[in-house]
């Protein structure tokens, strides 16, 4: 895989520090976590819905945050009191930390887990302020106001 070298745009920019570290983040995904896989998906207009799979946790084993903008996923098994000797452990139960980072605006809706699935829901909400608006365009001579009388004559 290539590497690149963004020093150079560091120096000439101002307030990009989020772009440079998401940037930095593809440029070394070979060292990203597979573990546990995951899905991303757009179920709507705005709306998506991050699924993991977590076979083998309970709701208690798992924690779902969000902050600054990153959604964190946590998951580590509690010990159980099963005594029986394993002979091919082929089912993962290690500890991991997942996290995804968010657009602005996008909010976390709900969490489900059903059949060995995480399913976290997503959707876009910009804010009114924030959404584009049309402006009118008033014509000239509608806009300025017109002055009716009679002109004296000097005499």
């Amino acid at each position: 895989m290539r590497q690149f070298d963004l020093a150079p745009l560091y120096r000439s920019t101002v307030g990009f520090d989020r772009l440079f570290a998401a940037l930095d983040g593809f440029v070394s995904a070979e060292q990203a976590p597979t573990y546990p896989p995951y899905n991303i998906e757009r179920t709507a207009e705005n709306v998506y819905r991050v699924t993991v799979a977590v076979a083998g946790f309970t709701e208690a084993d798992l924690s779902i945050e969000v902050k600054e903008n990153a959604l964190t996923i946590k998951g580590e098994r509690q010990p159980t009191e099963n005594k029986a000797e394993v002979l091919h452990q082929g089912i993962a139960a290690r500890a991991f930390e997942r996290r995804f980072q968010l657009a602005d605006h996008v909010q976390v809706t709900g969490a489900s887990l059903e059949n060995g699935l995480l399913h976290v829901d997503l959707v876009r909400e910009v804010p009114e302020a924030k959404k584009p608006r049309r402006i009118e365009i008033a014509s000239r001579a509608s806009s300025q106001p017109v002055i009716e009388g009679k002109v004296q004559q000097a005499a």
